[in-house]
């Protein structure tokens, strides 16, 4: 059984208010589900091995091997063998600069320090990495049988980002993941998810159909509820581990700390790499430094403007199930911390001395070196290759911009023209070019929609009405749309009306969710009507088709949508030959590939949905009966 995002969500709701009702109850079905897989693959092994043991004590009690018992005998031995072997599950270790004690001396210390409080297990390997992250993982190195090996990862710019206090709250966080018989426990259905996950993956690149068959109809219907059990599990281990900071840092240096990841992880992503990538425009190799300017910008106080907005975002952000962790809010929430203006303004003041100067020493300039070459080495062709396109676009613009003073541009040209200055001279210059485009088509919706994003940007509320306009034109911008308005609207203190825009983006969402189903596959009650292909683009399909060997006969007809209908759905139905010499794994193969191929090739201008009919004689029945259904016939077959 697999879940659509709906049905998780909803079998979330009901898990959260369960595991809130009764946590120890909860804590032991989720147990229960975990010791249930592990059950069911040491029951098939056994039975495995068993029918083994009573083959070969059939063999030496008659003495005699017959063609039966030697085909047993090899089945079960290989079967046996296909089992272990996709149950021994390896885990790829992470990667980042490794750190030793000798070198950073402050850092091990305080690990230790918060291991031993925490009666954490200690680390076999600490790595530096350039993620504005830190993190715990276990890596089994017997695959379902364990034998942990610990790492703790932390990110540079996170050190660089927090002063020593604040750093300490999370990593405390961090090893409260491992802490105790509760998160321990935590730690280990996690990593059983990942586990389930690996073996149906190792099962279905085994080529074994029997193995496969033995363990994905269990695994199929396993993983879902597993999956969202040990879900809200690991999200009641978030909160968890932030009692754990708190009880070891205390409730204003976990709460900052959270506000601060946050916050700063905006301004290094839309702020600091902006400003970086956008050296590109007058520099033909990327700089060298680039963790030393990040060190430098970290450090600073952020510009008050840019961290209230990035902080009203974080807090109108809501928990959703893409992710275990909770929202700023309510992590906020539920350790009672509210700040007040001069609160929210000490957050954010200049870093006297960050983590990564307490903690890394005298070794930091060595490590803002090496992530900076690093960097450096990693973008260097792709940096040129868009030096060069931004030359070719300044040339372009420079050339339209002549063309300008001789004949009126083309919607097309005033389109690439607007999106170029843009590109080169920023927004203020754009906005008298769109206003152009809209008065000679007022409905232009890619005009429309970029300057209503500048409007609300502004913070012009006319901005909305050139976004509405824009979506009624374009229904691909429905979600992005909306969600910019609610944004401003938030913003402005609006939040009645920014709450009908996000549930109109949400609604729609559902939609496009259900209409994303209905086009991914046939049903016994689906209904169909003839396609309207013109007959030149048949004839293409029928000589593409044609290249096909194995395929005798296609149908193309048009599936009856209920959800945006005016969008087709085209079905390509074929029916291919049988070799008696072809096993049912490599017929299975080749079905899917000459899928796959049909799909990447095909010329045909709306969504194609190609289907095997072989299986399927009723489906074949109810095309027939659709006029001109019929488009290919291999020569000699009828």
């Amino acid at each position: 059984m697999t879940f659509n995002q709906e049905r998780f969500d909803k079998l979330i709701q009901k898990l959260e208010v369960f595991a809130n009702k009764q946590p120890h109850l909860y804590k032991l079905h989720v147990a229960f589900l975990a010791t249930l897989g592990y059950a069911y693959i040491f029951l098939v092994l056994a039975v495995t091995l068993t029918l083994l043991v009573v083959i070969i004590f059939g063999i030496l009690n008659t003495q005699s091997i017959s063609n039966l018992s030697l085909t047993g005998l090899l089945f079960f031995i290989t079967l046996a063998f296909v089992l272990v072997r996709s149950l021994w599950v390896s885990f790829p270790p992470p990667t980042g600069l490794p750190l030793q004690s000798k070198d950073v001396p402050n850092l091990y210390s305080l690990i230790n320090e918060i291991s031993s409080k925490l009666q954490a297990p200690r680390f076999h390997h600490i790595l530096l990495t350039n993620d504005f992250n830190a993190w715990v993982i276990q890596i089994p190195r017997l695959g379902l049988l364990g034998w942990q090996q610990n790492y703790l990862i932390v990110g540079l710019p996170l050190m660089l980002a927090l002063p020593p206090e604040q750093f300490r709250a999370v990593l405390a966080h961090e090893l409260g993941h491992l802490s105790g018989n509760h998160s321990r426990f935590s730690g280990w259905i996690y990593r059983q998810r990942e586990t389930w996950y690996r073996i149906l993956k190792g099962l279905q690149q085994s080529g074994h159909d029997l193995s496969l068959l033995i363990f994905q109809l269990f695994l199929i219907w396993y993983i879902p509820f597993f999956n969202a059990y040990s879900f809200v599990l690991a999200r009641m281990d978030e909160y968890e581990a932030d009692r754990c900071a708190v009880d070891l840092t205390g409730e204003q240096n976990t709460a900052k700390a959270l506000i601060n990841l946050e916050v700063k992880a905006r301004f290094l992503e839309r702020y600091f790499w902006s400003s970086i990538y956008k050296q590109v425009e007058t520099e033909i190799e990327p700089p060298k430094m680039t963790y030393m300017d990040m060190r430098q910008a970290l450090s600073q106080r952020l510009n008050q403007e840019i961290t209230n907005t990035y902080l009203i975002e974080a807090l109108t952000e809501k928990t959703n199930n893409t992710d275990t962790h909770p929202c700023l809010t309510d992590r906020l929430k539920a350790l009672g911390y509210i700040p007040n203006i001069q609160q929210k303004a000490a957050i954010f003041s200049a870093i006297e001395i960050s983590a990564a100067q307490e903690l890394l020493g005298d070794k930091l300039e060595k490590m803002i070196e090496y992530f900076s070459q690093n960097w450096q080495e990693k973008v260097a062709t792709p940096w040129r290759q868009k030096y060069a396109e931004y030359q070719k676009s300044i040339d372009t613009l420079k050339d339209l911009n002549n063309k300008l003073q001789k004949q009126q541009l083309t919607l097309e040209e005033a389109s690439q023209r607007a999106l170029l200055t843009l590109e080169l001279e920023g927004e203020d210059a754009v906005i008298p070019l769109l206003k152009e485009i809209i008065h000679r088509d007022a409905h232009h919706a890619s005009a429309n929609y970029l300057l209503g994003q500048i409007f609300l940007k502004k913070q012009d509320a006319t901005g909305i009405e050139y976004i509405e306009k824009a979506i009624e034109q374009d229904l691909n911008l429905i979600i992005k749309g909306y969600q910019i308005i609610c944004y401003f609207l938030k913003n402005q203190g609006k939040n009645n009306e920014a709450k009908s825009y996000q549930q109109r983006a949400e609604n729609y969402s559902k939609l496009i969710l259900k209409a994303q189903q209905e086009r991914s596959n046939l049903k016994k009650d689906d209904k169909f009507e003839p396609h309207n292909i013109s007959d030149i683009e048949v004839k293409k399909l029928c000589q593409q088709l044609s290249h096909y060997p194995q395929i005798i006969t296609a149908y193309l007809v048009k599936k009856k949508l209920q959800f945006f209908p005016e969008k087709p759905l085209y079905i390509i139905a074929v029916k291919r030959g049988f070799s008696f010499w072809e096993g049912s794994r490599i017929y299975e193969n080749d079905n899917s590939k000459i899928a796959s191929s049909l799909l990447n090739k095909n010329e045909l201008p709306d969504d194609v949905f190609i289907f095997i009919l072989n299986s399927h004689l009723n489906m074949e029945k109810k095309l027939k009966v659709i006029p001109n259904s019929i488009i290919y016939q291999k020569k000699g077959k009828k």
